[in-house]
């Protein structure tokens, strides 16, 4: 099949190199040159594992190219993927404007083609978005009739660090769709999959995404409530935890305590499902609930941290792992953000290292960042594990205590063995170890 995508992020590179790898013709769209000339030469615009080596073997192949000629691919192909980024306004709403921009495109293209196009929005979109914004853009700027065009909704479910494990091996396929057209290209499309395949009307289709992603979010603070009581009756919350995750009911997934969900999902998405219900006069105090434990975890960190030390103002505070969870370079509502902007303003000299997400925090914050972990807990007061990759869980914690000149350590993510760590002269603190 012809396929095209719109928008070059995680999404839409993870979706057109597992497509041109199940051997259909895929052509990546973007308005950024610089994205597609990377692209073309086999490079990944994000870091993220498995991705690069998947999009060199899709043009080895020629079943992958990107394009800036997004009207000329859309109208070559038989279906167009929407994959642009839905940010989020200071209430939770959602900005609509890359969708619009990414439909009235798409409304252009099709102009001058016979026969049938089917549209797929991929990005995550509230309710109605699908029917009542996308479908009715194209329309009126391609001029067809509806019976022409298939219009569907399906979601991602991947996660950032395993996003090709996740698009090769899906737990299940939403197929959202408003017409026959959507319905029968989503399936022979998807037809090599043979997992669960879930056919729903577009809106479905959207809420099903929002759902997903705020229950897990809810499921993260829940632990996390839990855990902070645990701190207080001096109860290992690794111990419920397991407790917990032998009911087949709640499983095991999920339920690790630490500084918080972050990331370009859980966080958006939980706001804008809730904005979504508060513009529909619905209220929706589990989000809430959510989002304002999630806000706590970090505070709880700097607080661990102040106890130890005293006094933060002019300590030397090396913070480990600044991207939201390994294996993504993505730093976007990263825990770490908060626990560096609340100690610098009670004035402690921060330090940082993240072996993937250095360059994308420094936009953020402008701190002094060490190409290794050593470096950065050189003749450090405290330090602050606030990502769980493996260089930090393979740390030779004896050195990290020669090379500091305290021994306070806050693991924010529970990476060590807490025992071997006290073992070692450190005075270790986690989330959730009483």
């Amino acid at each position: 099949m012809k396929v095209s995508v719109i928008g070059t992020g995680y999404v839409g590179l993870v979706t057109g190199a597992t497509l041109a790898d199940l051997g259909n013709q895929v052509v990546c769209l973007d308005i950024l040159e610089e994205k597609i000339d990377l692209l073309n030469s086999g490079k990944s615009p994000i870091f993220e594992p498995g991705l690069e080596e998947l999009i060199q073997e899709g043009i080895k192949t020629k079943n992958l190219i990107g394009s800036i000629e997004i009207e000329q691919h859309v109208r070559n192909s038989d279906i167009t993927f929407i994959c642009v980024g839905t940010p989020s306004d200071k209430d939770g709403n959602i900005d609509l404007s890359y969708i619009k921009s990414a439909s009235s495109t798409i409304g252009r293209a099709l102009r001058d083609k016979s026969g049938e196009h089917t549209v797929v929005v991929k990005s995550t979109v509230v309710p109605l978005t699908t029917e009542d914004v996308v479908m009715p853009n194209i329309l009126k700027k391609s001029g067809w009739k509806r019976e022409k065009l298939g219009i569907g909704m399906n979601p991602e479910f991947l996660r950032e660090g395993s996003a090709i494990h996740d698009a090769q091996n899906p737990d299940r396929i939403v197929i959202g769709y408003a017409d026959e057209i959507a319905k029968k290209t989503l399936n022979d499309l998807y037809e090599p999959y043979k997992c669960t395949k879930l056919e729903c009307i577009p809106r479905t289709a959207e809420l099903i995404k929002y759902a997903s992603n705020s229950f897990l979010a809810a499921k993260i603070s829940f632990v996390n409530e839990i855990a902070n009581m645990s701190n207080i009756w001096g109860i290992d919350f690794q111990e419920v935890a397991e407790g917990m995750g032998l009911d087949s009911r709640i499983s095991a997934e999920f339920l690790r305590a630490g500084a918080g969900f972050g990331g370009s999902c859980f966080p958006k998405d939980v706001k804008a499902l809730a904005a979504a219900a508060k513009n529909s006069n619905v209220e929706s105090l589990m989000l809430k609930a959510t989002l304002e434990v999630n806000d706590i975890q970090p505070k709880i960190i700097v607080k661990m941290a102040e106890e130890r030390l005293g006094i933060i103002k002019g300590k030397k505070i090396s913070i480990l792992g600044l991207a939201f969870k390994p294996d993504t370079d993505d730093v976007r509502e990263s825990r770490s953000e908060i626990v560096i902007k609340e100690l610098i303003e009670k004035g402690a000299e921060v330090t940082a290292h993240d072996p993937e997400g250095m360059a994308n925090f420094k936009e953020i914050i402008d701190i002094p960042m060490m190409p290794t972990p050593e470096l950065a807990t050189e003749k450090a007061d405290c330090v602050i594990i606030m990502t769980e990759w493996n260089i930090y869980k393979n740390l030779d914690l004896r050195s990290l205590l020669e090379r500091m000149n305290g021994n306070v350590l806050i693991d924010g993510r529970r990476t060590l063995n807490a025992k071997e760590a006290e073992k070692t002269g450190f005075d270790y603190k986690t989330i959730g170890l009483g």
